[in-house]
């Protein structure tokens, strides 16, 4: 019998070609997106983060819109590979010892409080759900670090304080309701799912050794990365990939959130580069996340957002950007007034920045809610909304903060 080629058949061929041609349209959609924000961005001075305008026009060619794209097939691998860099280099830029430092234990003791006032007005005021309350508080009071930093990077006349103190609250910000989501939203017993936390940052930790161990057994692949590092092969971004999807399977295998595997590969990556190299490093990987796969995940994101759930109470929207700010910006900015948090922040007005950049949340509210309407904790409308009050705080929250900068040095 003949061996036949599946292109042999037309109707194969033509079947393929639709499920690709899908893809591809929704993939050309999404990035002509990704191009028009930051022209959009330029034409209103700035004021409007690119960010924030990949959420919008997520929302405008999304299904519910004009549907020019949606998530199916491989655009979601490419939005979770976007979130995984998103945090990657969020957890690249985080010096892991200043969690250890005054800053770092005011930051972690400034977000238990915050975590615990949002779950007593949830589970008090509300009268939901203990698990829903949970829900509730780890979304509202997460930062969104990763989406800080285009921002954060943006923003030249922003003082390195106020930079620094949000990189330690946006670490703490999203580190802790990470782990708190693995443990409360798992489906295993509390003691399991600390084991498997503790197992998979081992796992974590083996594999940082893993290339400076090969280097020195094996010394002549250390000056075949040096050598490939430019050009064709770049190998060192070749690396970073892998890592990055080493730590995201690993997480996802132990059915931990990938998102704590990315963040873990950018802590690892940063001990691996020395420090006259990051510079470096991270300018190749801005390229490769800030090119492609980071705006796919913000326009995807905006993409997930039901303009039907939220035009049935868009007040409700303002009510979660709202309480955000209390829950979690509101703390930041007392804990900054009453003591001495190791900041260097003297200035009041400094201090609200500080508060308005740490209640900027999203992507953790968009983990925690996925999670929770899959559980059957959260419905559908509600997760809608959470989501579009988050998107609406890196729009407004940021704003804010750059309007109290000092007229002589704000773009505005």
């Amino acid at each position: 019998m003949p061996l036949t080629s599946p292109f042999s058949d037309p109707l194969l061929l033509a079947a393929g070609t639709t499920d690709n041609t899908h893809t591809i349209v929704s993939l050309t959609a999404i990035m002509a997106a990704a191009l028009l924000s930051p022209l959009l961005s330029y034409m209103t001075g700035k004021r409007i983060p690119a960010v924030v305008l990949m959420l919008i026009l997520g929302v405008v060619i999304g299904p519910d819109v004009l549907d020019f794209a949606d998530m199916e097939g491989d655009i979601q691998i490419l939005r979770e590979l976007g979130l995984g860099m998103l945090f990657l280099l969020a957890g690249f830029e985080l010096d892991v010892k200043t969690l250890a430092e005054k800053q770092g234990r005011n930051a972690i003791a400034t977000w238990v409080i915050c975590l615990l006032t949002a779950f007593a007005v949830g589970a008090v005021v509300l009268n939901v759900t203990t698990m829903t309350a949970a829900v509730l508080a780890i979304a509202v009071t997460s930062t969104a670090l990763g989406t800080l930093m285009p921002i954060l990077k943006s923003t030249e006349e922003l003082p390195e304080r106020i930079k620094n103190g949000v990189m330690v609250h946006g670490a703490v910000g999203e580190l802790l309701p990470i782990m708190t989501i693995a443990i409360l939203l798992s489906a295993r017993s509390t003691g399991l799912t600390l084991i498997v936390i503790i197992l998979f940052f081992s796992i974590a930790l083996l594999v940082a050794f893993v290339p400076r161990t090969v280097a020195k057994i094996v010394p002549w692949v250390g000056r075949a990365f040096i050598d490939g590092a430019s050009a064709t092969n770049q190998t060192v971004v070749r690396l970073v990939i892998l890592l990055l999807l080493v730590l995201m399977s690993v997480a996802a295998v132990f059915q931990l959130d990938v998102v704590l595997g990315a963040f873990a590969a950018g802590i690892i990556l940063r001990a691996l580069v020395a420090d006259d190299s990051r510079p470096r490093v991270e300018k190749r990987l801005d390229v490769v996340g800030y090119g492609l796969l980071i705006p796919i995940f913000f326009i995807c994101s905006g993409m997930t957002i039901s303009v039907n759930d939220v035009a049935e109470e868009p007040w409700m929207v303002l009510v979660v950007v709202g309480v955000i700010l209390v829950a979690r910006g509101l703390p930041v900015f007392l804990h900054e007034m009453i003591r001495d948090t190791g900041s260097g922040i003297k200035d009041t007005r400094e201090k609200l920045q500080l508060g308005l950049y740490s209640a900027t949340g999203l992507p953790i509210i968009v983990a925690v809610t996925d999670v929770a309407t899959t559980a059957g904790i959260l419905q559908q409308q509600t997760a809608s909304i959470l989501v579009a009050g988050g998107a609406a705080t890196v729009l407004i929250f940021p704003l804010l903060a750059a309007a109290l900068q000092p007229k002589e040095t704000r773009h505005l």
